[in-house]
């Protein structure tokens, strides 16, 4: 198992897939660890299919598996889970899972979710996957993680706030947290749906010499998601930093602000008359 972990996806061995399954299903002798790390492993595309996804599902149903095993296997859901929910399933021989698993695996996610006899740890993790393929249940869980006066349960809220629109106020109010993993949360989520008003605190973060590196990075995605016209001028002097991660995020956010202002233009365009007049 650390061999594949530690070996890129598209170079692992033919039979990973089974590898994986074989640890995943292991019996009383197999690691903990490495039962782990394929829980982990099994949610790579390259593995990902309806039998990977059942063997996953599979462990997080079962109450006698440990809490961080169960939670790792309903994050390893996620990925898939949005991947289908965005793609549909209009052409199936191109999608890793079935829409029926598809289907299963939300209403186990839901019906775990909801199971107060589910360690609160796993629910966590149930809920920051689910989120990835919303549905209508989504926004009162995440009120009520946000609301329940844990930090834990507010950290997972903000971090479903980035999938699920409607918390701009309340991603707001996160971004002033003493919590830096809750912060890091708000400040990807204002970036996921452009929430305007984040945009002086998303110039803070990148203007101060202070901030750590992995919300330096994610203020940085983010300002091209709030204000495409005025990042580039934000983020132009990063590109002569010499930091190599500095310069990547801010090269991808610099391409991601200019698809977002050439998309703007063509939505403007759309309401102008033959003259160049705006449509009333």
């Amino acid at each position: 198992m650390k061999t594949l972990q530690d070996t890129p996806p598209w170079d692992w061995p033919e039979g990973a897939s089974r590898i994986i399954l074989d640890v995943l299903r292991g019996d009383d002798q197999t690691a903990e660890t490495d039962r782990l790390i394929a829980a982990e492993l099994g949610g790579d595309f390259t593995v990902i299919d309806d039998e990977m996804a059942g063997a996953l599902l599979a462990i997080l149903r079962n109450g006698a598996e440990s809490e961080e095993l169960r939670g790792q296997a309903a994050i390893s859901l996620g990925p898939v889970l949005e991947h289908a929910d965005t793609e549909g399933f209009e052409d199936p021989d191109e999608m890793p899972i079935t829409e029926h698993t598809f289907h299963t695996i939300q209403d186990w996610l839901r019906r775990l979710y909801t199971d107060a006899g589910v360690p609160e740890e796993v629910r966590r993790r149930i809920l920051e996957a689910s989120v990835r393929a919303p549905q209508s249940w989504h926004p009162d869980a995440i009120r009520a993680a946000y609301a329940s006066g844990s930090e834990t349960w507010r950290l997972t809220a903000v971090f479903c706030m980035r999938y699920i629109r409607g918390f701009d106020a309340r991603i707001l109010e996160a971004l002033d947290s003493r919590n830096p993993e809750i912060r890091y949360e708000a400040v990807c989520a204002a970036g996921a749906w452009g929430v305007e008003a984040a945009w002086p605190h998303v110039v803070a973060l990148i203007t101060s010499r202070q901030t750590d590196k992995p919300l330096l990075l994610a203020a940085i995605e983010a300002a091209a998601g709030i204000s495409p016209q005025e990042a580039p001028e934000l983020l132009g002097d990063l590109l002569g930093s010499t930091d190599e991660d500095i310069v990547e995020a801010a090269q991808d956010a610099l391409a991601m602000a200019q698809v977002a202002s050439d998309e703007e233009d063509e939505d403007d365009d759309e309401f102008l008359d033959g003259n160049g007049s705006r449509l009333k």
